[in-house]
C-alpha cells in the first residue's frame, strides 16, 4: 500500500524515492511527492522524517 497524503485543498499525493549517485561517489536518496503512483513509490515515511505542507499546499518531507 503506497503512502498517500491529502493536503488542505483535498489533493492526494504519493511519496516516492529515487537513489542517485553524486559526482563524489556518494549515494543519496531523493524523496518527492507526485499526484500519480510511479516507479519508486514508498509504503511509509522514512524513519526520522515527517510530512509537512507549504503555504501553497504542496507536501514536503522534513527531518523530525
Amino acid at each position: 500500500m503506497a503512502f498517500s497524503y491529502t493536503n488542505k485543498r483535498g489533493v492526494t499525493y504519493f511519496l516516492h524515492a529515487k537513489t542517485t549517485t553524486l559526482r563524489s561517489g556518494k549515494v543519496q536518496n531523493l524523496y518527492y511527492f507526485a499526484k500519480e503512483k510511479k516507479a519508486g513509490v514508498l509504503d511509509a515515511v522514512p524513519q526520522g522524517y515527517k510530512v509537512d505542507e507549504t503555504a501553497n499546499g504542496l507536501p514536503v518531507l522534513k527531518k523530525a
